[in-house]
């Protein structure tokens, strides 16, 4: 019999009858690091410090409600059966593309509100967001969740991995592919890409390189995966999702790559909304 020696729990700890989980506490530092990250950026270009705090306050409340409703209806047939567990986040069972609609959804509200242009703010946070996403991986590990197929010890022992990450994905008897260690990896990457060249890039491109580069990798992933929130009986919705963003990612820093009045996001300032006139700040 193999044992476990290094097995999580994914209670991290109790308050009274109140179970405090490792997910929800790797969530929450995610975006905490996410934020100061953004912060930082956008100081950069003239954005007050209480501009993001705002923003980021309304578009996680609306991102965490979206990704929840958007697990929910990809499973609607079991929530229907067990409506309670609607509410109940902290077991798992969130979907990043909903949150990530419910967020830029709200994020293009805010921008006109206040009258920033959209690209610029989705520059300044995307690499937040996808390092954000890489780091919240690892609430998913805490879970025992979102992992692949089943595969032997030693092939994971062939990926170098430290012991604690293979004995973790020894779950019922049965080993499997750490997906979340190869998205959260991808995520990393990609932030650190992101981070690197968007001085050099137009103002929107920073973003939609965003969509394309996580979109790719989540593609591969997914497919890997056991969990899958499935459209049809072969059609995965976020392998369907990803290509979509890809396509539109591509399509969109192509097209805007014929106008010549785009500036690079290092030389801008803070921009308005697109053909309205700046003082609704």
């Amino acid at each position: 019999m193999i044992m476990n020696l290094s097995y999580i729990e994914p209670v991290a700890f109790t308050l009274g009858p109140l179970e405090i989980r490792w997910y929800g506490i790797i969530i929450a530092a995610a975006i905490l690091i996410a934020y100061w990250i953004a912060q930082k950026s956008a100081q950069k270009v003239g954005f007050k410090e209480d501009d993001l705090i705002n923003i980021l306050i309304v578009c996680v409340i609306v991102a965490i409600v979206s990704a929840r409703l958007y697990f929910v209806i990809f499973n609607l047939g079991y929530y229907l059966q067990n409506p309670v567990e609607i509410p109940m986040i902290w077991r798992g069972g969130i979907a990043i593309h909903g949150g990530l609609i419910g967020a830029f959804a709200m994020g293009i509200y805010y921008a006109y509100q206040k009258n920033w242009h959209p690209f610029q703010l989705g520059d300044i946070v995307a690499p937040s967001i996808i390092l954000a996403q890489g780091i919240g991986r690892w609430g998913n590990f805490m879970n025992h969740e979102a992992h692949g197929g089943p595969v032997s010890r030693s092939f994971l022992e062939s990926l170098h991995l430290p012991q604690f990450i293979i004995d973790n994905m020894y779950i019922n008897g049965i080993y499997y592919h750490p997906t979340f260690l190869y998205e959260s990896i991808w995520d990393v990457l990609g932030f650190i890409l992101l981070i690197t060249i968007r001085k050099h890039l137009r103002i929107g491109e920073t973003f939609f390189m965003y969509l394309i580069w996580y979109s790719v990798g989540r593609f591969f992933v997914e497919g890997l995966r056991t969990d899958s929130l499935m459209l049809t009986e072969t059609i995965r919705v976020a392998q369907l999702m990803s290509i979509l963003l890809l396509v539109i990612g591509i399509v969109i820093i192509v097209w805007r790559r014929t106008k010549n009045n785009i500036p690079l996001y290092k030389d801008a300032n803070v921009l308005s909304w697109p053909n309205q006139q700046k003082g609704r700040r």
